[in-house]
């Protein structure tokens, strides 16, 4: 029998607020208002730190306004030193474990904002070589939160956090659309038939339907990159509701060009901080964007999940490559899990955007208190994009694979291909022709020249590949 061995408890160090005292573990950078937080909202599981822009974000925000503050007489040289020192170790990577808020939570951002206080006093406390708790000479609200509300320190760093992720979607889109347009080209001259409502129309190449992928995706690639713009200006100097309450007036431009200067981005300070302090406009703009893209990229998907459909039974018109096994009953079968999983980050990323409309309508008066649902929904969008999208170009797009016998056989065999021919007979005898040969399986070809309708060089001519598949002037056309 084996004796449990107990687990020590952490040391601890109480911390006061306005509740009253609360046990902190010792070790914590965090302080009594992040372990409240975390206590009341225990809810997705999804911490701040999950996102490491967002943390960066917070950071980059508070060294702006230390530096202005500062600049202002507002702040002694020594305490804003050592935030710089103690923003440059999170900048560097370090203490993002301590972010520890749960994304969803209530407070309109506070305890996000408190928690980056916390670690900021705390981390400078440090190097200071005072203990962690010991406000007294680095406090979270009076020094790291001065001139500052979590109303526009909040806003303005999801706005940074996003423009921050926003580079790595950009470039994971790009690169999918060039590897789409490279498929394009060594498809560009496999014939196939094109098809409506799931029923053959008229034939094309598969270099043009993947090339028709990539121009779809293109033209999402300079709508992200615009409205991103939107979320460059910010309220940052507005504290609690836009007045700009226990700042100096010329705080909040100042801030905004530290914040510039810093990032290397180019803020601008909202017209009307009031207004700004509650609108969430350019947040549904940007998650529509998502959305958008997140509907291309699902039907996109479902076009491959049918094409490649067999391999015996199906179109098979290409071959997706093999990512896993597809079965635990059927040996041998292989599943587009690939595809499958992008249409399911689209469905997540469509439910996102509705959760965002719904937290950017309930805003109230001066304030929107159900920001932190829209922050953590939009940078969830735009992670699950851009990890899905590096997913369905490296495992799936790469590796297609054209079944060019298949495809020359379903052109050959189809109904449609009487489309091609048709100003050549007309349309009533195309009609004709064309019904004969559904009622009768015989191929359209055979019945034309079995009837004389066209001779076997004109036939030719109409149905060379070049001929089918773009616009082509006719002999009766004047040029």
């Amino acid at each position: 029998m084996h004796t449990p061995v107990a687990t020590p408890m952490p040391a601890m160090r109480k911390e006061k607020d306005l509740l009253g005292e609360l046990d902190v573990p010792n070790d914590a950078y965090y302080g009594i208002q992040t372990t409240r937080a975390c206590q009341n909202f225990d809810l997705s599981g999804i911490h701040i730190n999950h996102f490491p822009e967002l943390v960066k974000a917070l950071a980059f925000v508070k060294l702006a306004c230390a530096k202005t503050n500062n600049q202002l007489g507002q702040l002694s040289d020594e305490k804003t030193q050592t935030i710089t020192d103690a923003v440059a170790k999170i900048l560097d990577g370090h203490h993002h474990e301590d972010f520890v808020v749960d994304m969803i939570q209530g407070g309109a951002g506070t305890s996000t904002n408190m928690n980056a206080n916390e670690v900021i006093a705390n981390v400078g406390l440090e190097l200071m070589g005072k203990s962690k708790g010991d406000y007294t000479h680095l406090h979270p609200n009076n020094d790291i939160n001065k001139s500052q509300s979590t109303n526009d320190v909040y806003p303005t760093a999801v706005r940074l956090s996003i423009i921050l992720m926003h580079s790595n979607l950009v470039e994971a889109l790009t690169s999918l659309r060039d590897t789409f347009s490279h498929k394009a080209l060594e498809f560009s001259d496999i014939i196939k038939m094109g098809r409506t409502q799931l029923q053959d129309a008229v034939p094309m190449t598969l270099g043009q339907e993947f090339q028709s992928f990539a121009s779809t995706l293109n033209e999402d690639i300079q709508r992200i990159a615009d409205l991103s713009q939107l979320l460059k200006e910010v309220n940052l100097g507005g504290t609690a509701i836009g007045t700009g309450i226990n700042t100096n007036s010329d705080y909040a431009p100042l801030a905004v060009q530290h914040l510039t200067k810093l990032t290397g981005i180019e803020f601008t300070l909202a017209t009307d901080l009031i207004e700004a302090s509650s609108d969430m406009g350019a947040f549904v703009l940007f998650s529509s964007m998502l959305k958008r893209l997140a509907v291309k990229l699902s039907k996109i998907s479902n076009d491959l999940r049918l094409l490649s459909m067999g391999p015996r039974c199906g179109l098979a018109e290409i071959q997706l490559p093999a990512a896993q096994p597809g079965s635990s009953i059927m040996p041998g079968k292989i599943n587009p899990v690939i595809p499958e999983a992008m249409n399911q980050v689209a469905y997540q990323v469509i439910g996102n955007d509705l959760a965002i409309t719904f937290a950017a309508e309930a805003g109230q008066l001066q304030l929107n208190a159900m920001e932190p649902l829209i922050a953590y929904k939009v940078l969830e969008s735009i992670r699950l994009l851009t990890k899905s999208m590096g997913m369905l170009e490296t495992r799936c797009i790469q590796g297609i694979t054209a079944n060019e016998e298949r495809c020359r056989e379903l052109v050959n065999n189809s109904i449609g291909i009487i489309t091609a021919i048709a100003p050549a007979l007309g349309y009533e005898t195309a009609t004709r022709v064309a019904k004969q040969a559904l009622a009768t399986g015989r191929s359209v070809l055979e019945l034309v020249l079995e009837e004389n309708l066209m001779d076997e060089d004109e036939l030719k001519t109409c149905l060379q590949p070049q001929n089918m598949v773009k616009p082509q002037r006719r002999n009766n056309e004047t040029a």
